[in-house]
């Protein structure tokens, strides 16, 4: 999180995480999709010729409040590498995020690849000296669309097991984009104004972020219908 008082726009970076093709760049470019012209900046992605990540994807996203006398506040969206080979890229893009969404790719023949890739997200936080709990973090059950996947009644038992809210998603057709953003956006402002008290400096409230967030992709109603579901659930350092 950086705070600058002479821009007045305080700044957060939100990191994609998952293994290699379950969908991190994919959840990038329906945002971007759907972002309006003004709110977003310019997708920026380095691929490989098979379309997998080499290094990282940006999208920021710049969400204005109502009240002028309140701070802009920018999102910047990276996605890692997924495959095994670029550790050391995933966590240099991991370093100072204040928000996580891992991306499962929900196909039977990929649950070895998840879970590796979540024990490489573990792994990666601890050696940069952080404590997953302290992290929020959302997890994304993506390609839900597609034939084999795992059963919802698995994943759900999973996820009473966590403390991670789950998204179910298809993001090649944008379901479950929007939710994931919404949700990781939300406990990431509530993690860190609970550390900085970030109303106070900036006069952005939790309401401020999500209704300025509606307004950047249009669809307040949809945000607002959300707003009250986001608060069950609880901060990532409760």
């Amino acid at each position: 999180m950086e705070l600058n008082a002479e821009a007045r726009e305080v700044s957060i970076k939100l990191v994609y995480y998952g293994p290699a093709l379950s969908g991190k760049t994919t959840n990038l470019r329906s945002l971007n999709a759907r972002a309006r012209e003004e709110s977003r900046g310019r997708l920026m992605s380095l691929d490989t010729n098979d379309e997998r990540t080499l290094f990282f994807d940006l999208l920021p996203i710049v969400v204005r409040p109502g009240t002028t006398s309140a701070f802009a506040l920018r999102v910047q969206l990276f996605t890692v590498p997924g495959q095994a080979l670029h550790a050391a890229a995933r966590r240099l893009v991991l370093r100072g995020a204040d928000g996580v969404a891992f991306v499962a790719d929900s196909s039977l023949s990929e649950i070895e690849h998840t879970a590796l890739s979540f024990r490489d997200f573990t792994d990666s936080m601890q050696a940069e000296g952080r404590e997953q709990l302290a992290t929020p973090v959302v997890i994304q059950f993506n390609k839900r669309d597609l034939p084999n996947v795992r059963s919802e009644e698995e994943i759900r038992a999973l996820a009473r097991k966590g403390r991670e809210p789950v998204v179910f998603a298809n993001a090649a057709g944008g379901e479950g984009v929007l939710e994931t953003f919404a949700i990781l956006l939300d406990r990431a402002w509530r993690s860190l104004d609970g550390a900085y008290s970030l109303e106070s400096a900036t006069g952005l409230s939790r309401v401020d972020v999500l209704e300025a967030a509606a307004a950047a992709f249009g669809v307040e109603e949809f945000f607002s219908m959300l707003a009250s579901e986001l608060a069950e659930f609880p901060e990532a350092s409760s």
